[in-house]
């Protein structure tokens, strides 16, 4: 079967999660604009702020960049005081990359509006319907966290 005809006979709420995505995408885009950066460098900042210290290789894979493009992010986001690079005190050579105290606070400051107005509809949910959510949105996750994987 063609593509575009599989996708047109997508379930409706595939295609409302597909509209989520594309609203995500959108939104993570404007959250750059308000922070002055780049959309790779928020997303850096932001993997950094949830999933704690990494390598730059680490990150680099995370964000699908070569590591020479990494080298060079995380020297654009060290001398903008978003990153700082932190050497590890038993082995010299490695070095751990963390997201600083001031952008965590911009990022928290760009992202709550949003997060409060996405807070408030879920706090509209029934108990039922805020685990029917919570379980399609765990289930979507992890399938596209396999998708991401490969």
């Amino acid at each position: 079967m063609d593509p575009e005809d599989r996708i047109a006979r997508l379930d409706e709420t595939t295609l409302a999660v597909r509209d989520l995505i594309g609203a995500s995408r959108d939104l993570a885009t404007r959250m750059a604009k308000v922070m002055a950066i780049n959309a790779t460098d928020m997303t850096a900042i932001h993997l950094l702020t949830e999933q704690g210290p990494m390598g730059a290789a680490q990150l680099a894979e995370r964000l699908g960049i070569r590591s020479a493009s990494a080298t060079v992010l995380v020297d654009r986001l060290e001398q903008a005081g978003h990153v700082e690079r932190v050497r590890d005190t038993t082995d010299r050579r490695r070095v751990t990359l963390t997201a600083t105290a001031a952008a965590r606070r911009a990022s928290l400051e760009a992202w709550l509006p949003a997060i409060l107005d996405l807070d408030e509809v879920c706090r509209t949910l029934s108990d039922d319907e805020a685990a029917l959510a919570r379980d399609l949105l765990r289930r979507l996750t992890a399938t596209m966290e396999g998708a991401a994987r490969g």
